[in-house]
């Protein structure tokens, strides 16, 4: 017999064996649409229900990045909704570690190579220890970037909407303080939602300001990148190099600059490995059910009027 005073939770569009686990773990009851009090959707929004019942009080998402959810005019405001920002933060940012850590130790050049070419000295080559890292959009995926960055001797420059101290960054500054960061780090990761107010965030005149040794790690959108900028910044030799997980556009072109500069690294969106993305949403959306059901705050409640 159900648990009437669990909470009433509507898996869609098809079960999911790990959500599904979740969900129960956490206490909620599987029920058909009809009869939720709340929605956990799997899919994108081309699968969502037209209209929802009037008793369905929160919706959870799948994803971080709302994007496709907002251009389809899916998420109302006669309910609560959340994505998955921040379910995806340990996966993400260990591959923004291992993306900085290439460039860094020029491994970009090294696996290209098809001779040895030992230096004795090659300046374009350093180390992380004693370095300033800037994380533009320090969220989940830069308070969970912060311990491996310190754990090399790092120190870490955090750049969040509010400006509250990020727990292990050096220095917190607020997002309106951005043009502050690219002089003053030796490198950048760029971990911020996509929204009209960060397009193009990083342009040519930010690249200008970069040391010339800086990387740059994009792990957030394609867009907060002017590529047509980058690609000149990295033909010019103006910063060290960019490693990305993202692009703009997306999929990267055949036979576009990215795949041959030498200071370019570029992986497919490849961030979050399939592989860790069932267990991940499951512990989030178990963690909502928890709050839901005792009246607390949920986690990544999406605010439309900021897009994220």
């Amino acid at each position: 017999m159900p648990n009437t005073s669990a909470p009433r939770i509507h898996l869609g569009p098809d079960h999911d064996t790990a959500l599904a686990g979740g969900i129960e773990r956490a206490g909620g009851d599987l029920v058909p649409l009809a009869e939720a009090e709340a929605v956990v959707w799997a899919k994108g929004p081309d699968t969502f229900p037209e209209r929802l019942p009037d008793t369905v009080r929160w919706v959870q998402l799948p994803a971080a990045g709302i994007e496709p959810w907002l251009a389809a005019g899916r998420i109302d405001d006669r309910r609560t909704w959340t994505s998955a920002a921040g379910a995806y933060a340990g996966n993400v940012a260990e591959h923004a570690m291992l993306l900085l850590l290439a460039g860094i130790r020029g491994l970009t050049e090294q696996a290209r190579a098809v001779s040895w070419r030992k230096q004795e000295f090659d300046p374009r080559v350093g180390t992380l220890r004693g370095a300033t890292v800037a994380i533009v959009g320090c969220g989940g995926i830069g308070r969970a970037m912060i311990p491996l960055l310190t754990a090399f001797g790092a120190d870490v420059l955090a750049v969040n909407r509010s400006g509250t101290p990020v727990p292990g960054a050096a220095e917190t500054l607020d997002a309106t303080r951005t043009g502050e960061i690219w002089s003053r780090a030796d490198h950048f990761v760029i971990a911020a939602p996509a929204t009209a107010e960060t397009a193009h965030l990083v342009d040519a005149a930010t690249l200008a300001r970069m040391k010339p040794s800086a990387w740059i790690v994009n792990v957030a959108r394609g867009t907060l990148i002017d590529t047509d900028a980058l690609v000149n910044a990295l033909r010019d030799n103006t910063i060290g190099g960019a490693a990305l997980d993202v692009t703009a556009p997306e999929p990267l072109p055949d036979g576009h600059p990215l795949w041959t500069l030498p200071n370019a690294l570029i992986t497919p969106h490849i961030a979050n490995p399939a592989t860790g993305l069932p267990r991940a949403l499951a512990d989030h959306v178990a963690a909502n059910i928890e709050r839901f059901a005792a009246g607390q705050p949920l986690l990544a409640v999406i605010d439309t009027a900021r897009g994220y």
